[in-house]
């Protein structure tokens, strides 16, 4: 399991859980995947941050540093 954000919401309109992805936002179309459950898409949405990674290393690339929670 991969340590960036995932963002899950309901799209009344596609009818469908899509996925964000917070720190691949300069980079890629948000939402970035969906699924027909809240299940399917969080495991789309780890699918899809690990293609991108990979993608990202072999084209030799920056890759973004994953969110942390800062506790006060």
């Amino acid at each position: 399991m991969s340590r960036y954000s995932m963002i899950v919401q309901w799209s009344d309109e596609d009818r469908l859980f899509l996925v964000t992805i917070p720190e691949f936002a300069d980079r890629v179309v948000m939402p970035c995947t969906h699924g027909k459950t809240r299940e399917s898409a969080i495991r789309n949405g780890e699918e899809v941050i690990e293609m991108y990674l990979e993608a990202w290393q072999a084209e030799g690339e920056s890759i973004p540093e994953p969110n942390t929670l800062q506790t006060a």
